[in-house]
């Protein structure tokens, strides 16, 4: 068989990897159920129209299809798998709304595929960790505060850098659009949605292309783009610009009120860039961006959304934000900027003095085992040195020694060569040693 090729855009993490990610994930879950989500998973595959419902996402669904498929049975190309969890996650509300009771609040930590062209911090399969509070009909303004609380506890929980919430609202820029006379507020955030990427003269004439705007039209839309404070006085800057509209005046209000309750809570961390749009375009409030400083990437985002999920009568706006979980992993393994104690689990070894006593190293290992410390019996009944060699290598921290009746038990640290009698009933390590730790920049978290 010859040396397979590497998939691009689809990681496969290296063990100590998919360890650091196993305790952030947990780490983020911890968090979510301390803010009363409940967590919830849901079917990878999504039929097309439901996925095609909203945003610009045609070119990036993963068809799934049978090898031998009927090509005249239109079940088997009628499905695609997820690009995000807030598509199925709507649908999911509208499929189960008789069995929920609302407001309904979730968190989904899972996978899903997007066909974007991979590059660093973008890839084709991803893992994802949202939240999202839906109720039926209305959906007050104070859920768009309470989610983006959760993510920012959930990320300063984890040994990251400090990362920053941008947050903005679509009706500031639509009503701001129609405000100027443009005639499709939609292709305009679509446009300023790729600042970043194509900058201020290519926003321009993607403005210019998409929602006919002259170029008078498309300096205001940079210039009301261009507007970040850290507090409140983003509203003088745009009633400055000129521009009026009972829609932008909505939005300046719900925006302030987010702003001003997060900077409260958690300083620093939330700040109003009216640059952020989101290309998606099921959204229709309160949008965010979460940005790991010094990367340019986005690492997590979110909004509200008051029609997505709605089929005839019903209704069930709601809110959520989404922390991209492999996407900052990637940002970070590829900056060395985390590490893990050791690659294993396994915090204790038990060492075998022949083969003979491998039934007696069984019954330590499960004695500890059954206290939650993980314990794996040496493989062979090699000299003492090297089964605290092959421990050393695994980054295993402990060696048991199996005793007779006479001598009884003893457990060594290996890091300190310090050893003393042990008995595996009552025995414990240290907790930093119980499981793991990720450090980064110096810091380690269990």
């Amino acid at each position: 068989m010859s040396r397979p090729t590497p998939l691009s855009g689809f990681p496969e993490w290296l063990p100590e990897q998919r360890a650091i990610e196993q305790r952030i994930v947990e780490s983020i879950r911890r968090t979510f159920e301390l803010h009363g989500f409940a967590p919830l998973e849901t079917r990878a595959v999504e039929p097309l129209d439901q996925l095609l419902r909203k945003g610009e996402t045609s070119q990036e669904v993963y068809l799934l299809h049978r090898l031998q498929a009927d090509a005249g049975d239109p079940s088997d190309s009628a499905l695609g798998l997820h690009f995000d969890l807030t598509v199925p996650f709507a649908r999911y509300v509208l499929e189960h709304a008789g069995r929920l009771r609302f407001p309904f609040r979730r968190y989904q930590i899972q996978k899903a595929w997007r066909g974007e062209r991979p590059q660093e911090g973008r890839y084709r399969e991803f893992r994802q960790a949202d939240i999202d509070v839906v109720d039926r009909d209305t959906l007050p303004l104070h859920h768009d505060v309470e989610v983006v609380l959760a993510a920012a506890d959930a990320l300063s929980g984890m040994p990251v850098p400090p990362v920053m919430i941008r947050t903005n609202n679509r009706k500031v820029c639509e009503g701001f659009y129609r405000g100027i006379g443009l005639s499709d507020p939609a292709a305009a955030l679509r446009a300023v949605d790729k600042l970043d990427k194509l900058g201020p003269e290519g926003v321009a004439a993607l403005l210019a292309e998409t929602a006919g705007a002259t170029g008078a039209q498309a300096r205001a839309c940079l210039a009301l783009g261009g507007i970040t404070t850290a507090d409140a006085s983003f509203v003088d800057r745009v009633r400055a610009l000129g521009v009026t509209d009972p829609l932008l005046d909505e939005g300046l209000a719900e925006l302030v009120s987010v702003v001003q309750t997060t900077g409260e809570h958690v300083p620093g961390v939330v700040v109003a860039d009216l640059s952020v749009a989101r290309g998606l375009d099921y959204y229709t409030g309160t949008v965010y961006e979460i940005g790991l400083p010094g990367s340019g990437l986005s690492i997590g985002g979110g909004g509200r959304y008051d029609n997505l999920a709605s089929a005839g009568a019903d209704r069930f706006p709601g809110v959520g934000i989404s922390i991209g979980v492999t996407r900052l992993l990637g940002l970070l393994f590829g900056r060395d900027a985390l590490t893990v104690s050791r690659p294993v689990p396994t915090c204790v070894l038990v060492a075998l003095p022949d083969e003979e006593g491998r039934p007696a190293a069984y019954r330590i290992a499960t004695a500890l085992r059954r206290r939650g410390i993980a314990t794996e019996v040496s493989p062979s009944a090699a000299k003492y040195g090297r089964q605290i060699r092959y421990a050393d290598r695994r980054g295993i921290p402990y060696v048991w020694f199996p005793g007779d009746s006479a001598a009884g038990d003893e457990v060594k640290d290996i890091r300190s060569g310090e050893q003393g009698p042990a008995d595996p009933l009552t025995w414990s390590p240290p907790a930093a040693d119980l499981h793991p730790a990720v450090t980064a920049a110096g810091h380690a978290r269990p």
